[in-house]
């Protein structure tokens, strides 16, 4: 799948995706000696429910609270060594969506749960709501039963996503998707195609779309980690406001949150867009 999606230039401007392939899809070329993966999934569900005015934008779900590298990076760490206070000459390398690990399909492989038609990953237990991390190391363990793939003939998150960018089951364009353009891509306002700004609609960072319809939500439980708490402000984010922050003020809003990957030019574009669409600027003649 990786190879397609490449060959089919689906990653965008991501060109670090493309970028020594073999190394991303074998952990013993990360951590040579590498025997196993330990892979863990962190529940970001809250029950929350966000403002839907027109006045205020839309955040992603996982966004809401603190960013989550740090805290679910600090608790494999404290895996890593347990792990290595058990076996002292043990290995060990981890990574929190960081490094250059292919993570849903040795998710799915350790039983985790399987990658949906969407590309993320789903779980009986906790639906489409799982942040993904993992521990190479060069300990031998027995290994978990993979997950079975039981999105059958469901086709939900395929006709929720608002521009088709999931072009057939289990394959995404990225330059068509929306988490792409509102945080990995840096082009601005005008390097969009007007039509992928209209179907952006009010969303500055993220969508869930694809997430919210999966039927296996129906399970979802709410986290009990407190970082995924929302901090106020993501729940009513109020676009005419937040379009005129200066950087430091952004800087300041955003410290200690996911929201600051787009950077400051990135997060205002999304929010010009998600005006634009609420009261479209009349041009000056």
């Amino acid at each position: 799948r990786l190879k397609k999606w490449l060959d089919l230039r689906f990653h965008g401007t991501m060109e670090w995706m493309a970028k020594d392939p073999k190394r991303r899809s074998d952990p013993a070329e990360i951590l040579p000696g590498c025997r196993s993966l330990v892979v863990v999934g962190m529940n970001y569900y809250t029950d929350h429910t966000p403002d839907e005015s027109k006045a205020a934008g839309r955040i992603a779900r996982y966004a809401w609270g603190k960013d989550y590298h740090g805290f679910m990076k600090e608790r494999l760490v404290q895996l890593e060594n347990f792990l290595r206070s058990r076996v002292p000459d043990a290995q060990t390398k981890s990574y929190v969506d960081t490094g250059p690990i292919m993570e849903k399909p040795w998710a799915q492989e350790a039983g985790i749960g399987w990658i949906g038609k969407h590309t993320n990953i789903v779980s009986t237990d906790f639906g489409s709501w799982l942040l993904l991390g993992e521990i190479l190391t060069t300990v031998a363990f027995d290994c978990d039963e993979p997950a079975l793939d039981l999105c059958g003939t469901c086709s939900l998150c395929i006709q929720a996503c608002p521009t088709g960018a999931i072009v057939e089951p289990y394959l995404l364009d990225a330059e068509r998707c929306i988490s792409y353009l509102t945080i990995e891509y840096r082009g601005s306002v005008d390097d969009l195609p007007a039509e992928l700004r209209k179907k952006i609609g009010n969303r500055i960072f993220g969508c869930d779309d694809c997430l919210d319809i999966c039927p296996f939500n129906i399970s979802a439980k709410p986290t009990v980690e407190p970082g995924f708490q929302p901090i106020p402000w993501t729940l009513h984010p109020q676009l005419p406001a937040l379009v005129n922050l200066t950087k430091d003020e952004f800087q300041s809003l955003t410290k200690g949150s996911p929201l600051r990957r787009p950077k400051h030019e990135g997060f205002i574009r999304n929010v010009q867009i998600g005006l634009d669409n609420h009261a479209p600027r009349i041009p000056l003649s």
